[in-house]
């Protein structure tokens, strides 16, 4: 019984540890850069767009895009929200 409590221990360790060691993927992360006037963008096309929420306040909103050279950038910027009315 002792044997397959540590038996099921250090499977169980072994797994944990796994799941820390760092991949490709992870090394290949794409920093976020803040969006300011002076930044120079060269967007060639863009991959997805964060949603606006329904709120009438000014909040963070987030581009993914690829330049001329085909590299992945995340640019986060201000938006107004759409939950104002003009009424």
């Amino acid at each position: 019984m002792k044997a397959l409590l540590v038996l099921a221990l250090s499977s169980l360790c072994a797994t944990a540890m796994a799941d820390e060691t760092p991949t490709q993927v992870g090394s290949q992360e794409v920093p976020v850069v803040e969006y300011t006037y002076s930044t120079h963008l060269d967007i060639a096309k863009v991959l997805s767009m964060s949603e606006i929420p329904n709120v009438c306040e000014v909040v963070p909103a987030r581009m993914e895009y690829e330049d001329s050279k085909g590299q992945r950038h995340i640019l986060q910027y201000s938006v107004m929200g759409n939950g104002c009315s003009n009424g």
